[in-house]
This record gives C-alpha cells, sequence and structure tokens, in this order.
C-alpha cells in the first residue's frame, strides 16, 4: 500500500479496484431495439397503470398488509394462502431457467427492472443532453450556464420519474386513490413518505447513477447463468471467421480479402451502443445482458458497406461449429414439463380454491358440563372466515350424532373480508353416547353458492362410560 494515496496495488502497480468509466450507449434503432422498446412502454405501462385499475368496486391489485390481505382482481388471498405465493415462486424461478436455457438473457435485455428504469432514464438523458456524442463533449465542457441547464433539467426529470415511481410502487400497498388524496392535502403518514422517499431514491440511483454497474457488480443472476447455458442455448456472438481480419476501409472496396481483412471494419460501432460497455467481438461475457443493440448496429454497417449482414447474430456454439442444433434437449424437456406440471398445478388449485375458512375452537376451560336436565353439553367457538369479495350468509349445520341438540345461529352473514366468531352449545343425553370422545362434522355452506361449502372436524367430550358387565 503506497504511503502517498493509501491505494492498495497488486502486480506492476496497477489499482486492486478499477477505475469506474461512465458508459453512455449510443441510440441505435432496428428489430431488436423496437422490440425492446415495446417492451418497456408495455411493462412500465402496466406498472404505473395497474394500481388505478377497479375491480367490483375495489382497488383491482392491492397487497394490504395491515389488513393481511392480497387482492388480485376477483381473487382474494390471505395468510392461510401462502401455498400459493410459494407455488408462483416456484413458477417464476422454473420460468427464468427455461427461458435461460433456451435463449439465454432475455429476461435481463427485455423485462429486468433494472433495464427497464435504466432504458427510461437513458432517454430522458438522450433528451437533454443529445446522444453520446454531445454527452462526451457536453461532460468535457467546463461549467457554464449551458451546463448547469442540461444537468439540473435532467437530474430535476428524474427526481420527477423517481417520485412517480415510488409513489405508483406504494399505491400498490395502499389505497392509491386516497394515497393521492393524503398527497395533496400533505397528510400522509409517516410509513408512507418513507417507503414513497426510499423507493424514489433506489429509483433514480439503480437507473440513473448505477445503471449497468448493478447488472455487472450487483446482480447474481450474472454469476450463475452459464449454469444454464450449453451448446445449443441462443446467445449474441461475434462470427470471427468472417470478421477478422479487422481494418478498416473505403465503400466499395473489393480489394480488401485480398489485403486480409475480414468483413468487421472496426468501426466500434457495436461497443458504443452497449449498455454494460463490452466488446462483444472478445466472445461470450457474463456482462453481455443480450439486448441486442450491438446486432442492429452492426447489420446497418453492414448494409451501408454492402456486405451480408448477420456478422453478429443470435446463433449457438454448436452452430458455430457446424453441428445441429437440438431444440428439444434433456434440460429444456425437463425445465419446460416441470414448469407446465407446477403452473397447472396452481391455475388448478386457484379456481378451486373455497374462499371460506372455519376454525373450530373448543372451549378448553372445561371439556363438558352436564346441564340441570342431565345432558352433557359442549361449548364451541366457531371463527368464519369470509375470502370472497362480496358478503355471504352461510348456514350451519352440525352432523354426527343423532339425537344431538344445536344451541346457535343457523344462519350468519359475514362481511367481505371479516372474521366473524359464533358460540355454539351441543347437548346429548349420555344414553346415547357409545363412547367419551365422539368425532362430529360442522358444515358451513353460502346460502346463494352450494358449491362454497368447507365441513371441519371436531370432537364431543363427555363423562367416561362405566364398563358394561
Amino acid at each position: 500500500m503506497s504511503s502517498q494515496d493509501n491505494t492498495f496495488v497488486v502486480g506492476d502497480d496497477k489499482d486492486l479496484y478499477q477505475k469506474h468509466h461512465k458508459i453512455r450507449p449510443k441510440k441505435v434503432n432496428g428489430f431488436f431495439n423496437n422490440f425492446r422498446v415495446l417492451s418497456v412502454w408495455l411493462l412500465l405501462g402496466f406498472y404505473y397503470l395497474a394500481p388505478w385499475l377497479t375491480w367490483n368496486g375495489r382497488q383491482a391489485i392491492l397487497l394490504d398488509l395491515p389488513a393481511r390481505q392480497f387482492h388480485l382482481f376477483g381473487i382474494t388471498f390471505w395468510p392461510q394462502d401462502f401455498i400459493f405465493l410459494s407455488l408462483l415462486l416456484v413458477i417464476a424461478a422454473l420460468a427464468l431457467f427455461f427461458f435461460t436455457s433456451v435463449a439465454g438473457r432475455l429476461w435481463c435485455g427485455y423485462a429486468c427492472p433494472q433495464t427497464v428504469w435504466t432504458q427510461l432514464f437513458v432517454w430522458v438523458e438522450r433528451f437533454i443532453e443529445g446522444d453520446r456524442n454531445k454527452q462526451i463533449k457536453l461532460s468535457k465542457q467546463k461549467w457554464n450556464f449551458e451546463k448547469v441547464r442540461k444537468k439540473f433539467s435532467k437530474h430535476f426529470l428524474w427526481i420527477v420519474l423517481a417520485l412517480f415511481t415510488g409513489y405508483t410502487f406504494v399505491g400498490y400497498f395502499a389505497p392509491i386513490k386516497t394515497l393521492t388524496q393524503e398527497i395533496i392535502t400533505f397528510s400522509m403518514g409517516p410509513w408512507e413518505i418513507f417507503w414513497v422517499l426510499f423507493y424514489s431514491f433506489a429509483t433514480w440511483g439503480n437507473a440513473g447513477k448505477l445503471r449497468e454497474q448493478v447488472c455487472i457488480y450487483m446482480c447474481p443472476y450474472a454469476r450463475f447463468q452459464s449454469s444454464m447455458f450449453d451448446k445449443d442455448t441462443l446467445i449474441i456472438a461475434y462470427d470471427e471467421k468472417r470478421g477478422e481480419s479487422r481494418g478498416a476501409r473505403k465503400k466499395g472496396s473489393d480489394d480488401y480479402k485480398q489485403e486480409g481483412l475480414g468483413d468487421c471494419i472496426d468501426c466500434m460501432q457495436c461497443v458504443h451502443v452497449c449498455p454494460t460497455g463490452i466488446d462483444i467481438r472478445e466472445g461470450l461475457q457474463y456482462e453481455c445482458i443480450a439486448c441486442a443493440a450491438c446486432i442492429d448496429v452492426c447489420d446497418q454497417v453492414m448494409g451501408k458497406m454492402d456486405y451480408p449482414k448477420g456478422l453478429i447474430r443470435y446463433t449457438t456454439e454448436n452452430k458455430e461449429e457446424g453441428k445441429s442444433v437440438k431444440l428439444l434437449r434433456a434440460k429444456t424437456v425437463g425445465y419446460g414439463l416441470v414448469l407446465l406440471l407446477i403452473s397447472g398445478i396452481f391455475v388448478f388449485s386457484v379456481f378451486l380454491r373455497t374462499p371460506l375458512e372455519l376454525d373450530i375452537i373448543k372451549d378448553r376451560n372445561r371439556l363438558y358440563i352436564t346441564n340441570s336436565l342431565g345432558l352433557v353439553e359442549n361449548i364451541y367457538k366457531l371463527k368464519i372466515l369470509n375470502k370472497a369479495q362480496q358478503d355471504k350468509t352461510y348456514m350451519i349445520k352440525v352432523e354426527g350424532l343423532e339425537q344431538m341438540a344445536y344451541k346457535g345461529p343457523s344462519e350468519v352473514t359475514v362481511a367481505a373480508g371479516e372474521v366473524n366468531t359464533y358460540p355454539v352449545r351441543l347437548s346429548i343425553d349420555p344414553i346415547y353416547m357409545e363412547k367419551s370422545n365422539l368425532e362430529i362434522m360442522v358444515q358451513i355452506e353460502a346460502k346463494d353458492d352450494p358449491s362454497i361449502k368447507v365441513i371441519e372436524p371436531a370432537r364431543f367430550l363427555g363423562p367416561a362410560l362405566k364398563r358394561r358387565r
């Protein structure tokens, strides 16, 4: 370690930590860029508009943590439905594995939130400061009114977008119309303020400042993606046999091959458009997010030079080696079948899910009592949870023992999303008890929909019976 600058050095006086150089990707047009722009608009449009959708008079998507209810359109999930969240996470992981094994990092290039919001912030930066060359020129320029104006305008719009993103994010957990009214009247609670500012700062920092550093240094997916790749996985690759050796030449020159040059004119455009700043000509690298910007720009350059397109293209290792490509292989078939199976189980379970739950709580202070008529009584509490999004009237029925008397409500109405408790008493003449511990069945059924029904077992206790001689 140097005594002057306290910088760690290794080997031949190189810094242990690489100095960061800001990457300013150049604007590019083309098929893959158009697809990426469409993806950004669809995903951001859904994110910003979804909290404003309504369903049956309620916010369509509302993750109401205080009430412990997750409303997703016509379905309400409760903490008791945790298994559905687990299945959903497993499906998401399997989908990521499946699509990665087939087509590489499609998620990173087109759907990852980091990519989507970074693209949005890059558009704002280009709108204020211009494209790559103008941004570099502005960065080298001394501070003057123009530079201050552009930098201030850029960060102002970034902050507005970040605040709107944070506000929308909180709108998924608190009713967004109520949240909007609280913002207008300056009556937001401390937790709402904290999460709006926290998520806004995270958006501004990740999409505006860190950008590709999140993908390169922070994202774990970049580190283990290779375990899902094989020689038949689609990757973005540079055709080295066709492109080398690189070199500049005039358009229309036909003798470049005689000079030992390939089709690559070494224009560096593939590097300038890359959002992570890599050179795809150096081979497949974990920093590549498969956005395909290099394909679009290289095809444009090849077109201007009257060369065949595809110098940089989607391909596979086997195809590059002249071998046949196998779309159906053990890895993809395995991921696909398991993904279909678990997705089917999830959909089937959600549609067959009963929006009703019954919890039977027996009085534990007294196992049973003998009333003034000599009947054995058991006392219970029936906790009925209405998981539906409408008020429901339920019919209560107890079965399992003949001659049993039921004291309690036969019909109850439970509001949507509410839990009501009802005390009931069951009594029976002890001569009808064949043993001291008997099983009974409590049935709750919706009056307007017989398919909504729950049957739960319970125990009826009585005095120990004397042995018969």
